[in-house]
């Protein structure tokens, strides 16, 4: 397994949950939470931290940052089983190293005030939770398969960018209701250092289900329709 893809995908997790998560806990420190202004300020702060990170390494790794979008590259063949593992591995390590620096570097009567920016459910039911959270991983996924993973996308152009919007639109519907976390990476690290576990599985079951069909149908839909089908010669 080349370790510079396992580095890349720790690195790019740990980025995603120190400033995504931390945008939260400097939300409620400026005074405005995470409603209102508050809200889009969150949704750029991960939709930026991703398309950078995507930009800046997703030549050597993929730019994954999300067992979610492994699983369905791996469920679609587009990942190897011993490499799906090591990513699934440095995305869990990145999102608990993450969690911890923030720890250390926000003062406690801040961050426990958001759980230290761990997802949580409000407004819905727990099923409604998960529905919204395979919905929004859905569009993501099925953005990183058109612009990143099909061989046709413009992965060297825009891949970064359109894979950044995607999460900060996702934030602005999903925020409110399950925190829009669409990765249980994003989930596991402030849960466990927080140690905030309500609801957790909501995190687990959502994304990488709503993951999976979006890689399944883009696969089935789009890139297998796409292979040519062989020629017969008929016999003269």
């Amino acid at each position: 397994m080349d370790t510079r893809k396992l580095v890349a995908e720790f690195v790019g997790t740990l980025a995603l949950i120190f400033i995504g998560a931390g945008s939260i806990l400097a939300a409620q420190a400026a005074g405005g939470g995470v409603n209102g202004a508050g809200l889009i300020t969150v949704a750029l702060a991960h939709g930026l931290v991703i398309a950078v990170m995507v930009s800046a390494v997703g030549h050597i790794s993929g730019g994954h940052f999300n067992p979610a979008v492994t699983i369905g590259a791996w469920v679609t063949q587009k990942i190897e089983t011993a490499a799906a593992i090591g990513y699934l591995l440095s995305q869990l390590a990145g999102g608990l190293a993450g969690a911890l620096l923030l720890r250390i570097a926000i003062p406690e009567d801040i961050w426990r005030t958001q759980n230290l920016g761990t997802p949580g459910i409000n407004f819905v039911s727990d099923g409604q939770a998960v529905l919204i959270e395979a919905l929004l991983t859905f569009f993501l996924v099925w953005v990183i398969f058109a612009t990143a993973i099909d061989p046709e996308g413009a992965f060297g152009k825009v891949a970064g960018l359109a894979i950044g919007f995607t999460i900060a639109l996702d934030v602005m519907m999903g925020g409110p209701f399950t925190g829009a976390a669409m990765n249980p990476a994003r989930a596991f690290g402030p849960a466990l250092v927080g140690g905030y576990w309500t609801g957790h599985w909501v995190y687990w079951v959502g994304p990488i289900a709503g993951g999976v069909v979006a890689a399944t149908l883009y696969d089935m839909l789009i890139l297998r329709r796409r292979t040519p089908e062989p020629r017969v010669e008929m016999e003269p």
